[in-house]
């Protein structure tokens, strides 16, 4: 019987010809070797939380419910060594448990590592980078199923095209990260004015280890946090704050204000008002993870973009007078963060510090704004998120990109005959 497979937000699906469920690097090594002799072609599918077709695989689809183990563990390298298909969640108990902690994180960590890394997932912060930052070493099967171990040192332009590499320059089977002793979070949360945001932002960023904000559209209404580390000992949110502000505010009062706006659109600048005030002033310590991480449990779409970091207000300011102008209905709050640049060659904060822009459409609401706002972030030299919607080809993305034909000539060293491509890859990446 076929079996269809759809993502998280529910928009993209598969049906493959044949799911496999390898349990180690040999396995996986077996089955791209007969799907290259065969002339098939293979993915390694996550947790499904790429909103881009990324995943999608409709010959033989591989899930990594079965590499999910941790190899190695040491504390004075500061590395971890773990399979591909652990968890965020996983990952973060193991390291938790080892005394050690991711340096950075971004706020969802239900998807797979390989996921993660493989579409350019990053957090906020002063000084810490992005998921690719991290990463030391990868163990990698390539088009003619053999299997390489990569890092900065052997077969540097492979790790480098691979730490961001949207699955197309093999199936990663291992991760190696650069990992720190454990550490807590202070965490502020307030709601402020745009203007206020707008004005110290800059400052912000420059004076707090992790700042981020959520403006609301059709407001003046921001909620802003700022984590710092600290020597002090934990305080975390009590369970029923933890509830009321995580749980029933952030979700379900947010679930049930967008179906209030899906159903009567002109009542959304109300219902913003209204949210950008429900919640409030807090402050908190915990343990990094639980800090960096939220619960989310409504359903929706997500354009994000990757801007010079000097780039980043103005055009959040041209997006703001946009939707005015046009006269949209939007009812999800826009995410604004900021990052250092990284090397990784296709992760869209490559060579530069980076502000990221992430827009979010309710399930089976209206996104073909998403297009408009692409327009104007793409004006400010905007490069996509790989698993955020957004309409890129390869044709465009080349120039915004520095080591993009070096990427093409690894690319087809590894996978000359594209048996890790899918749909998407052809499109953002070339046939």
């Amino acid at each position: 019987m076929t079996r269809k497979w759809r993502n998280w937000a529910r928009i993209q699906t598969a049906t493959p010809l044949q799911i496999l469920t390898p349990a180690s690097t040999a396995e996986v090594a077996d089955i791209v070797l007969r799907a290259a002799s065969d002339g098939r072609r293979v993915r390694m599918i996550g947790s499904g939380h790429s909103f881009t077709a990324a995943a999608v695989a409709n010959d033989i689809m591989l899930t990594p419910g079965a590499l999910n183990g941790v190899r190695t563990i040491d504390f004075e390298a500061g590395r971890i060594t773990v399979d591909s298909g652990i968890t965020l969640t996983q990952l973060c108990l193991a390291l938790d448990g080892a005394g050690l902690a991711m340096t950075n994180m971004g706020d969802i960590r239900v998807q797979t590592l390989a996921g993660a890394l493989q579409t350019g997932t990053h957090g906020t912060g002063r000084t810490s980078g992005t998921l690719a930052a991290m990463v030391t070493e990868l163990e990698l099967v390539l088009g003619d199923g053999s299997v390489v171990t990569v890092n900065a040192d052997r077969d540097p332009d492979l790790f480098n095209s691979a730490r961001v590499g949207i699955g197309a320059f093999g199936i990663v089977t291992a991760i190696t990260l650069a990992v720190e002793p454990k550490f807590r979070l202070e965490a502020h949360e307030f709601p402020c004015d745009y203007e206020t945001v707008r004005e110290n932002f800059d400052q912000w960023t420059n004076d707090h280890d992790h700042v981020e904000f959520y403006w609301f559209p059709h407001t003046h209404g921001c909620y802003v946090k700022h984590n710092d580390r600290t020597d002090a000992p934990a305080s975390p949110p009590t369970k029923l704050s933890a509830w009321w502000e995580d749980q029933f505010l952030s979700n379900t009062v947010l679930g049930a204000a967008c179906r209030l706006g899906r159903a009567a659109p002109g009542y959304v600048p109300i219902i913003n008002r209204i949210s950008s005030k429900a919640l409030s002033d807090r402050t908190y310590t915990d343990e990094s993870w639980r800090v960096f991480t939220s619960p989310r449990s409504v359903r929706f779409s997500e354009m994000e973009y990757a801007l010079p970091r000097e780039n980043l207000l103005a055009a959040l300011d041209e997006v703001k007078a946009l939707i005015d102008e046009q006269g949209w209905r939007i009812s999800f709050p826009v995410e604004v963060r900021a990052i250092p640049g990284d090397d990784a060659w296709l992760s869209p904060a490559t060579g530069r510090d980076s502000g990221y822009l992430a827009f979010h459409a309710f399930e089976r609401t209206d996104r073909s704004w998403f297009v408009e706002v692409e327009k104007v972030l793409r004006a400010h030299g905007g490069r996509p998120h790989w698993g955020k919607l957004h309409t890129r080809t390869s044709e465009d993305l080349a120039p915004d990109y520095p080591q993009w034909e070096r990427m093409r000539q690894v690319r087809d060293r590894v996978d000359p005959h594209r048996v890790f491509a899918n749909e998407y890859t052809d499109i953002v990446l070339g046939e």
